[in-house]
């Protein structure tokens, strides 16, 4: 089975989305939204960095709850990008799919990290 790497998924991700946000208008509407969208997909791969380096696993279980929590929020934007862009609803349906991965990803990890025995 292959090892999958969520350091380089999750920066590949904010990528996408950086890329994704490039080629959007912007405007009164879509500026707020596209500024938080980048803030929120960014932060899943810096968190999971910190995560990584934790120095507990206290420590490490609060960083993933980040991740997570700002995986879920770039749904979010997506969505809000989708319905003010209508001709972005594909690309953003594509990177809201990964985001929903990635935020079960965090939870399961969190789980398994909770219920670990010390």
């Amino acid at each position: 089975m292959p090892k999958y790497d969520l350091e380089d998924r999750t920066a590949k991700f904010g990528l996408e989305v950086i890329k994704f946000v490039r080629g959007l208008p912007k405007n009164y509407l879509t500026s707020p939204i596209l500024s938080q969208l980048i803030r929120s997909a960014t932060s899943i791969g810096a968190n999971y960095s910190e995560a990584d380096d934790a120095e507990s696993n206290k420590d490490s279980i609060h960083k993933l709850g980040i991740c997570k929590k700002e995986a879920r929020e770039t749904k979010h934007w997506l969505r809000m990008i989708a319905e003010t862009e209508p001709p972005s609803k594909p690309k953003a349906r594509t990177l809201w799919q990964e985001a929903k991965e990635l935020n079960l990803i965090f939870n399961s990890i969190i789980i398994k990290l909770k219920n670990k025995v010390i």
